[in-house]
């Protein structure tokens, strides 16, 4: 299998899926339209739609099924970035190399268009009702999307976030954020996934393990960019962390130990994997190409 051509091929698949859940751009609200869309078009790697629709692919679903959810969770994320870029939390001008949504349309409407993109990710998701054979599924994959974006999800992590700036943090504290400021969301893409394909109980616990190790250790991989990495390369300014007196695990353990908590996150997270009995080859090397990229 060529890896990279598969790769490309299937974040294409999944771009059209988005464009086809894009307002247009009309009317008297016709501004928040176009910072949608700005925001849900500048770059990405659509990391959350992949690991759903492989998840699913995996477990011998219909793709069809997942692509609301697809393009909800990517509405969503987005959402989640726009917020985080705001003057009022981490004060980035740069994202993926262009200006951030609130630098270009104003603070306001970066607000705006944040809020806008989780309530249409939800309406998205609904569609999924429209032509499922299987409702239940679909109703129980809304309650995963909503529960990881909430308070006990995305939300609460990044409230914890937020109260724990310019404060010495533990690690059990540390963990707590990363699992779901940034975990949340990786493990209802893989989670949704799992559901749309029927997975029992045993199986959607499976799959909520991997995908938990896979969001930590991104998130330890993107504290470590922070510090080794440019701005050329990152398409945002490096240093944020250090600039907005943020603890990361790089400043709590170290970079050696953030590296070797990198590699142990991902190699338990790919032992599971192997469990299922199953074509894993695209999914394990899209795990493997997360955890250790270098932008």
């Amino acid at each position: 299998m060529d890896f990279k051509k598969v790769l490309a091929e299937r974040i294409q698949e999944i771009q059209e899926v988005i464009n086809g859940y894009l307002p247009q751009e009309t009317g008297y609200q016709k501004r928040i339209m176009e910072a949608m869309n700005y925001s849900m078009n500048a770059g990405g790697k659509r990391i959350r739609p992949l690991l759903m629709m492989e998840t699913c692919r995996l477990l011998g679903g219909d793709i069809q099924e997942a692509k609301p959810f697809m393009a909800a969770m990517e509405m969503i994320h987005t959402s989640s970035l726009i917020h985080d870029d705001l003057p009022c939390m981490d004060n980035d001008p740069y994202r993926r190399g262009k200006q951030s949504t609130w630098a270009k349309f104003g603070e306001d409407f970066g607000v705006l268009a944040g809020d806008a993109l989780i309530v249409e990710a939800f309406g998205a998701a609904a569609k999924a009702f429209e032509t499922t054979k299987f409702p239940d599924r679909v109703g129980k994959a809304m309650g995963i999307l909503a529960q990881k974006t909430g308070i006990y999800g995305m939300i609460g992590g990044q409230v914890v976030d937020v109260q724990l700036t310019d404060q010495p943090i533990s690690r059990e504290e540390m963990d707590f954020i990363y699992r779901l400021k940034t975990g949340a969301l990786l493990e209802a893409s893989m989670m949704i996934g799992a559901v749309l394909a029927g997975a029992d109980e045993e199986r959607l616990t499976l799959v909520s393990r991997i995908a938990l190790n896979v969001g930590i250790a991104f998130q330890i991989q993107d504290d470590i960019l922070d510090v080794t990495s440019s701005q050329e390369v990152l398409g945002k300014p490096i240093g944020s962390d250090e600039k907005n007196c943020k603890t990361t695990y790089v400043s709590l353990e170290g970079l050696p130990k953030a590296i070797e908590e990198v590699k142990r996150l991902s190699d338990e997270a790919i032992l599971l994997l192997r469990s299922i009995e199953s074509e894993h080859e695209f999914l394990e090397q899209l795990i493997v190409m997360l955890i250790t990229r270098e932008k």
